[in-house]
């Protein structure tokens, strides 16, 4: 058995811990999100699958298995049964990005948490590592600098993300200082250039060079299409509020990916994530706001002519929390997954702290185009039908669904 052109070395995923439920049947991971039980199964089955650790490859573990008196046929059969179930890794897979990433080891073993949640969300063997790796070659920008998005940076910085670039205006406030972000010692200096510093130390390594002449053009473009993804995550709660559909006219026209995240009047927000011509956007989301209240756009035009506050409330636990989940949608966006913040807004509101998701539907007045081609839904779960053997998933968001459930298969209720 080979995957892309290498022999295969089989290893269950170690990111699920695996018990006994009784004697026929193992349960892998704990929580009812991964959790999934394989069974029939024997005791000396049970053992073969500690041996299933990376370190060999299949004749090797052929031999393994006729030493332990295993039936012929019988490892290939659990690895292909394991395999299509989802539970199994390739301790050599992902291809030739894989290993250089597995040649630079101090950098992988910072990556190694986020190896295992990826293991946990892909389904053939090497797919995680291989993410992994196609991370490294990616380009974001963050918008921003402020205590979101310099923290949305640096997390996905030190996620892996190959190049992400900090735009903002002015100079570092003692009120944009927060843990993960902008330092102490930044106030005074350059908010974008702080930023970008932060986001240098967050990096498990040295990112990849540009050329400067490429770079600076690069800078200047507002819509650059190198750019996978751009988040918004501006200072000004207006902007949070009611985004201005204008500023996000050249990513519309340049079809580039785009979220919205930050912190309102003690309210933080993510989303939506734009897909142009497919979910709705900035237009769509003030078309429908002016459909519901016709005097909203009297309300936007006074918020944002009005004297602003120096200091707007941005709560530090708030901001923090609305980052992390601005930075996990963006990933999951650039592995490869349509995240529940495509198409809606998620807001959570201090005190009570409990997230909803607000549906920005695609406008047929807007000029975006997305309500006519979608006709008004929320895209589709990314992500093919397979089938799996004597194992069914739990369904979950982002996640590949399974087709069907094979006879003799069920869910483990954990």
């Amino acid at each position: 058995m080979t995957y892309g052109g290498a022999v295969m070395h089989p290893m269950v995923k170690p990111a699920l811990r695996r018990g006994w439920r009784d004697l026929n049947t193992v349960q892998f991971g704990m929580t009812p999100a991964h959790a999934m039980t394989l069974g029939p199964m024997d005791l000396a089955t049970g053992s073969f699958l500690d041996l299933l650790n990376g370190t060999r490859g299949l004749e090797l573990l052929r031999e393994e298995g006729r030493r332990m008196n295993l039936p012929d046929g019988h490892v290939d059969g659990i690895v292909e049964r394991l395999a299509r179930a989802g539970l199994l890794d390739d301790a050599r897979g992902g291809g030739p990005g894989a290993d250089a990433l597995r040649q630079k080891k101090e950098v992988l073993d910072r990556l190694r948490p986020d190896l295992a949640s990826l293991s946990l969300t892909t389904s053939e063997p090497g797919d995680a590592m291989r993410q992994l790796a196609v991370r490294r070659s990616q380009r974001v920008q963050v918008r921003g600098a402020g205590r979101v998005g310099a923290v949305v940076a640096s997390l996905l910085s030190g996620a892996g993300v190959g190049e992400v670039d900090v735009r903002d205006g002015g100079r570092v406030e003692p009120w944009d200082v927060a843990p993960g972000g902008l330092p102490a010692e930044a106030v005074g200096d350059r908010r974008d250039e702080s930023a970008r510093r932060a986001v240098r130390r967050a990096a498990p390594d040295r990112p990849p060079r540009r050329a400067a002449a490429q770079a600076s053009q690069a800078s200047q473009e507002e819509g650059d299409p190198g750019f996978a993804l751009v988040i918004i995550a501006p200072r000004d709660d207006v902007a949070v509020h009611a985004p201005d559909p204008s500023a996000a006219e050249p990513l519309m026209s340049s079809g580039t990916p785009h979220l919205y995240a930050g912190v309102v009047e003690g309210t933080g927000v993510v989303g939506p994530l734009v897909l142009p011509g497919d979910t709705g956007c900035a237009g769509c989301l003030h078309e429908s706001r002016t459909d519901r209240d016709p005097t909203w756009p009297r309300l936007v035009a006074q918020w944002r002519s009005g004297r602003q506050r120096q200091v707007r409330p941005c709560d530090l636990t708030l901001s923090t929390t609305v980052a992390g989940l601005a930075a996990a949608h963006a990933l999951a966006f650039l592995d490869g997954r349509v995240p529940t913040s495509a198409g809606a807004r998620w807001e959570v509101s201090v005190p009570g702290l409990h997230w909803h998701a607000r549906p920005v539907w695609a406008h047929p007045a807007c000029p975006c185009g997305a309500a006519e081609r979608g006709k008004g839904e929320h895209p589709s779960e990314d992500g093919e039908s397979h089938e799996t053997m004597a194992v069914q998933r739990p369904s979950a968001q982002c996640r590949k669904a399974s087709a069907k459930r094979p006879a003799g298969t069920w869910r483990a209720h954990v």
